[in-house]
């Protein structure tokens, strides 16, 4: 493998039901960073049938040039059809990085599309910026620069991995929603096009979609709220949130949990925070009965402010909270809301 013919950085481009998912528009402006210290061009990958009314808003938030495989067969997502077009992109246009979402088509997707390509992929990346690789120096061993370093969580969260793939291209990570941010907007900014088809020829391991039924999922997307106050199993019971929701409603928040709340079915999994949940950056962080496990500040340590509340002087939670109150929520917490129902009232 020539390692020099591969330039660039690529995105997935995933979208539904012909919409950009948001997970791309956040890759694409970490992939604005990446390509800018590598001195690249972004590009992003748009599979699907139909879509090329989607360029101007790849290019808005970031594409220099959008690859475009529109095809009848791509219609609706199913893994062999989406894992030739992405591999047979790849393996025509030589990518440097490829980034793909985490979400469940990324997590189906990435993994086959790196074994037909012969390259390794790092899941579930926190973090992505180029440096050097061995990231120190060591004796008799090459350190190849302007390498892709991607960090992840290892070992159930409880140790943190920075891995490199130096010697294959592309070098290929998924990154969970919500970890990196899109650029603003660029008004009138235009992507150079190109349309590219592999060719489809159904075969038996083509999945045939009978039918699509669309849940209706009443749940907020936790991700975009300003001001969570989230709960964890200190709370004590499902019943017991009712003070977190009347907290809250005052804020004008959204409620979130712990995944031991989760766990317990106090609440549904769409409002989990941590490793195994949903990762969040709210403006402001209410951790109320959460004890700070490494799997949940993974989710949730870079929110602006993260105030803490627990009984507990000793609870991890307390290390990455900018204020912190120790005492019973179950007084804590009526109180606050409390004072700041009256000082709404009084402004």
């Amino acid at each position: 493998m020539n390692l020099e013919e591969y330039k660039g950085v690529y995105v997935f481009a995933e979208q539904v039901d012909n919409q950009v998912s948001n997970i791309a528009l956040e890759l694409l402006g970490k992939a604005r960073e990446l390509a800018a210290k590598l001195d690249e061009k972004v590009t992003a990958v748009l599979v699907g049938s139909n879509v090329a009314n989607l360029v101007d808003e790849l290019a808005k938030y970031g594409a220099d040039r959008v690859i475009v495989v529109d095809d009848p067969e791509l219609k609706d997502y199913r893994t062999e059809p989406y894992a030739h077009a992405l591999a047979s992109v790849i393996n025509e246009y030589k990518p440097d990085i490829m980034l793909v979402g985490a979400t469940a088509i990324g997590r189906d997707l990435g993994p086959r599309v790196s074994a037909r390509v012969a390259t390794g992929l790092t899941a579930d990346c926190t973090v992505l910026e180029i440096g050097d690789f061995p990231m120190v120096a060591l004796p008799n061993q090459e350190q190849k620069h302007n390498q892709l370093l991607m960090t992840r969580p290892a070992f159930g969260g409880n140790t943190i991995a920075t891995i490199a793939c130096p010697d294959n291209r592309p070098q290929m990570a998924t990154v969970r929603a919500g970890v990196m941010q899109k650029i603003d907007p660029i008004e009138g900014a235009q992507a150079e096009v190109i349309n590219y088809n592999p060719g489809f020829v159904p075969d038996n391991k083509y999945v045939e979609i009978m039918e699509i039924v669309k849940e209706v999922n009443d749940a907020v997307d936790i991700s975009e709220a300003k001001i969570l106050v989230s709960g964890g199993r200190g709370v004590g019971s499902a019943e017991n949130f009712k003070l977190l929701d009347d907290l809250a409603e005052v804020l004008g928040g959204t409620v979130s949990c712990s995944r031991a709340v989760v766990d317990n079915g106090w609440k549904p999994k769409e409002l989990q925070v941590g490793q195994t949940g949903k990762t969040v950056r709210p403006q402001v962080y209410f951790a109320i009965g959460i004890s700070g496990a490494i799997q949940h500040t993974a989710g949730m340590e870079e929110s602006d402010i993260i105030i803490a509340i627990n009984k507990d002087e000793t609870a991890p939670i307390f290390d990455v909270a900018d204020y912190g109150v120790v005492g019973d929520l179950n007084k804590i917490v009526p109180l606050l809301t409390a004072k700041i129902k009256e000082a709404k009232a009084n402004k």
